[in-house]
């Protein structure tokens, strides 16, 4: 038996507060470059006004300490527990902690109702988190922080379809999602899909795949040729930046899959506006 690597709850709630609160108020630096290279390219006058609004409104974040958007979103926590790690103390907790303080201290917009039908009261410190643990090997934690808004939250989409559907019927799901969607998920966009797996993890592998770096394509030639082949087809749509048109709707497709069921094939959609907000420590 290897040796068991001990992490402490407090840890814990002192990493995830300091994910929430820096996500908040700055962007991965390779979105950034992409919404500012977008504005360099961009052939319409008023599509590369709005993008040099988005980064000048990013320069503010950054220069006043406020965070980039008024939605400071619904709390996502991907855990990478390391199978050598023990953890002392209430995983849950400490993550659930970690947020409260992130809000509370970091004045954040609170936005998680304690009912979803019944009784919409804000619970006031923005808990509970959504946490998706995985165990990986090794002696290591990873947490990631996703928080995401429900402007792009709710244009998320997932059909189930069976195995005779061809590579053009789900570029055709992904894109008319995307149509559907229009200005209200604040465009330019990451679109994150997923295919196979069953009705949920295909969505999870859709939520997942908005983590990956932009200049990152699937590892598989297939998939991403897929993924080349959606971003050109979204962006002749010609939404544009937040909505007013232009060539810049999407800044990337990401794709992930997994193993099916004979009978089906899973396709989930998770579109993120241009505030992608996620960041991840080790401990």
């Amino acid at each position: 038996m290897g040796i068991v690597r001990e992490i402490k709850a407090n840890e814990i709630t002192a990493a995830v507060e300091e994910l929430f609160s820096s996500c908040a108020r700055s962007l991965p630096q390779d979105v950034e470059d992409a919404i500012r290279a977008a504005r360099e390219a961009e052939s319409s006058p008023i599509a590369a006004a709005v993008l040099g609004a988005l980064g000048d409104n990013l320069d503010a974040a950054r220069r006043t300490g406020l965070p980039i958007c008024q939605d400071t979103g619904m709390a996502i926590v991907f855990a990478d527990v390391g199978q050598d790690v023990h953890i002392d103390g209430d995983f849950n907790e400490a993550v659930d902690l970690g947020v409260a303080h992130a809000y509370k201290n970091g004045y954040l917009r609170c936005s998680v109702v304690s009912d979803p039908l019944y009784d919409r009261k804000n619970t006031t410190d923005n808990t509970p988190a959504v946490i998706h643990i995985r165990f990986v090997p090794g002696d290591r934690l990873t947490l990631t922080a996703a928080p995401k808004g429900f402007g792009s939250e709710n244009m998320s989409a997932v059909k189930m379809f069976d195995p005779s559907a061809t590579e053009d019927d789900i570029a055709a799901f992904v894109v008319s999602s995307v149509r559907d969607a229009g200005s209200k998920p604040c465009p330019p966009i990451i679109v994150g899909v997923g295919v196979g797996g069953d009705f949920e993890s295909c969505a999870l592998m859709a939520k997942r795949a908005l983590l990956r770096p932009l200049s990152l394509p699937s590892p598989d030639a297939r998939y991403a040729a897929l993924e080349d082949r959606l971003k050109l087809e979204i962006n002749a749509l010609g939404i544009g930046p937040q909505g007013f048109g232009g060539d810049t709707t999407a800044l990337a497709v990401k794709i992930e899959y997994a193993p099916t069921h004979i009978a089906g094939l899973p396709v989930a959609v998770s579109i993120c506006c241009h505030v992608s907000r996620h960041a991840a420590v080790v401990l």
